[in-house]
């Protein structure tokens, strides 16, 4: 089994058992443990993984580390370990004592979920407060794959790694910010627009102008680059028959073979192969014509949609699902208002493969939600 296979099994492992994990000792074997085996080391030899670490901190002897990772004889690696259910920013401040102390290069802030790597770019021995590398084990992106690469046992280099820690931090500060601008541009960048693009004076009617604009065209641009994604996923797929099935039930006793799905429905079906891509292995993902609506569906199974489009009637709709799978329907006027429900669809490819558990709370529970209808095509009308 390679490294991703195993990183894989993990997060799947993770995601099962998580709630029956109910001590931070009980944490550490079970997920951190694992962890530290998928990246080649012995976490049952003391002289390569060593439990409760000591590192003293000035006149305080005996102060305790959950792991170090040793290499020659030396630290390379303190992981400090709390309970998966606890926020991992009330407890920074006890790794940047023990960081000092131990005179290691990398620490890890974990509970079993979420790791944050840190290290000393700022000042030499002194851990930076903010951490290069944060990733959620049970929603690995494949660049972080690639990073956690760099820490197994095999690969492992320290000027490596600090080397593009710089970068990785950067990076993810850089995108928090673009996320925060899209979704509420700042008054500063508002006017720095503005100016670039506006022949006059920027005043406060111009700056409330140009929010709303922003706002729209972050999402219009948005909507192109999905767009651009579904062209060369079409292209890709052009050699490639689709997987298309019938549903139990549907076909009459005078119908020898279903009928063929429209381009439109197939654009449907393409939309989301180029939204889910970075997340599912797109070969599971299929598509069904039944009698009343076209599917998109995970595993080609009826019970895992991600998609339903409703396009052979006076009103388009098409429908997304909560984490109950119960139906959110939408007005379809053309597929980008499709490109709006992109994390639906993502949370319901999780909520599938048990990378995340149904909320009951979900924000998402809509008025216009409906109970999911049966294989059999029958749609309840809509109160």
């Amino acid at each position: 089994m390679d490294f991703k296979d195993q990183l894989k099994q993990l997060s799947e492992r993770v995601s099962k058992i998580k709630d029956s994990v109910l001590t931070e000792e009980a944490t550490k074997n079970a997920f951190v443990m694992p962890l530290l085996q998928c990246l080649g080391y012995d976490v049952f030899n003391p002289v390569e993984v060593v439990p409760e670490f000591i590192a003293d901190i000035g006149t305080k002897k005996g102060e305790k580390i959950d792991y170090a990772v040793m290499m020659n004889g030396k630290p390379i690696i303190l992981i400090e370990c709390k309970h998966w259910s606890k926020n991992l920013s009330l407890h920074e401040g006890q790794l940047i004592r023990y960081f000092q102390a131990a005179n290691a290069r990398l620490g890890i802030l974990t509970n079993g979920i979420r790791y944050r790597v840190y290290t000393d770019l700022e000042k030499p021995n002194i851990m930076d407060e903010k951490a290069f590398f944060d990733f959620d084990i049970t929603d690995l992106k494949e660049f972080q794959v690639e990073e956690l690469k760099k820490f197994h046992k095999s690969y492992f280099d320290i000027e490596s790694i600090v080397s593009t820690a710089s970068d990785l931090k950067y990076t993810a500060e850089i995108k928090a910010f673009i996320r925060e601008e899209f979704s509420n541009p700042t008054e500063a960048f508002v006017k720095f627009v503005a100016q670039n693009i506006y022949p006059g004076t920027v005043t406060a009617k111009v700056r409330e102008q140009f929010t709303a604009l922003l706002k729209k065209s972050f999402t219009e641009v948005i909507g192109d680059m999905i767009n651009d994604r579904l062209k060369n996923a079409m292209r890709e797929d052009q050699t490639t028959q689709p997987t298309v099935a019938v549903a139990e039930g549907v076909v009459n006793d005078n119908e020898e073979e279903t009928e063929e799905p429209t381009p439109e429905e197939m654009e449907g079906y393409y939309t989301v192969r180029a939204i889910l891509r970075d997340h599912v292995d797109l070969k599971r993902i299929s598509y069904r014509k039944m009698t009343n609506f076209f599917a998109v569906l995970l595993d080609d199974n009826i019970r895992k949609p991600l998609l339903r489009l409703y396009l052979d009637r006076d009103k388009k709709i098409f429908e997304v699902f909560d984490d109950f799978k119960n139906a959110e329907r939408y007005d379809y006027t053309n597929i980008a208002d499709v490109y709006a429900h992109v994390q639906e669809m993502i949370e319901s490819v999780e909520i599938y493969d048990g990378k995340r558990q149904p909320d009951p709370n979900s924000s998402r529970k809509k008025k216009n939600v409906l109970p999911t209808e049966d294989a059999a095509g029958s749609m309840p009308e809509q109160g």
